[in-house]
């Protein structure tokens, strides 16, 4: 099975010569393995696509994947549009239990946490997706459970972002008003002693180094009272001891909720998590 992505962003039809299907040599033969929309962008069929990889390479822009699959995977649990990026399985959130997830960027952790917190809705390919038919689908599996509690309201989510160095821009504060702000458990003196974060409590996050960004946005995210966690790359900026306390941290939320992790660093999820996910 083929997987036919393109990059709507990168891809400009009026810059180029339309080389994806002038070289294809499935067109070639008389096919319609591309053809094209209303706004110049082209449609790859991943039925007719032999998977030569021609038009990835004659690409201008750089804006085609084909991806070879070992096994045809029945359907997406979400697509973003006709050769628009699909996602294939969900992680299952498990109260009591951190779940790792291993891999690199663009795997679709970002679309897996707006399924699981609510925010998107899951199409299975189809052109749009309803919260019936995902209890539909999910029915007698461990993700029903969870879906039914999404769909009734009754799951709050928690999130610690990928990228810190971008929480100066979103946030103009001193470091104490931001983690006031979010301390919905009552934890923020414990959270600020085990992370180490009183020398910073009273500077702005502007002025805040990058190991000192990570460790406020854990607190943050730890702080809220939520039943499903997601912590985003946890390792980036800390050495080894602060790794191995937000670890324990983490550990500890467990008990009692659900936590998905994001890293690259297996030794740290080896660790941490009780099920890892490699993407």
């Amino acid at each position: 099975m083929r997987i036919a992505i393109l990059n709507k962003d990168r891809c400009q039809p009026r810059r180029c010569s339309k080389e994806c299907e002038k070289y294809c040599p499935r067109v070639r033969t008389g096919d319609e393995t591309i053809v094209f929309e209303e706004d110049g962008k082209p449609v790859i069929s991943e039925e007719l696509c032999v998977g030569c990889g021609i038009c990835i390479n004659k690409c201008p822009f750089k804006a085609i994947m084909i991806i070879g699959l070992p096994e045809a995977l029945t359907e997406p649990t979400h697509r973003y549009g006709a050769n628009g990026f699909a996602l294939f399985g969900l992680p299952v959130p498990r109260i009591g239990k951190v779940t790792g997830i291993l891999g690199p960027n663009g795997i679709g952790k970002s679309t897996s946490v707006q399924i699981l917190s609510g925010a998107l809705i899951p199409n299975f390919g189809q052109e749009k997706g309803d919260w019936d038919t995902v209890l539909e689908h999910y029915a007698g599996t461990a993700l029903y459970d969870y879906f039914k509690a999404v769909v009734d309201g009754k799951v709050r989510v928690s999130q610690k972002p990928q990228y810190v160095d971008l929480i100066p821009k979103a946030f103009k504060g001193k470091t104490s008003e931001l983690l006031e702000k979010t301390d919905e458990r009552g934890v923020l003196d414990e959270l600020i002693d085990y992370l180490d974060l009183k020398s910073v409590i009273d500077r702005k996050i502007s002025e805040l180094s990058g190991g000192e960004l990570q460790r406020v946005a854990i607190a943050a995210c730890a702080a809220k009272d939520a039943q499903f966690y997601f912590f985003d790359e946890i390792s980036p900026y800390l050495d080894i001891y602060q790794r191995i306390n937000v670890a324990r941290l983490i550990q500890n939320i467990s008990k009692d909720r659900a936590v998905l992790v994001v890293e690259h660093d297996l030794a740290i999820l080896d660790m941490l998590t009780d099920v890892i996910h490699i993407a």
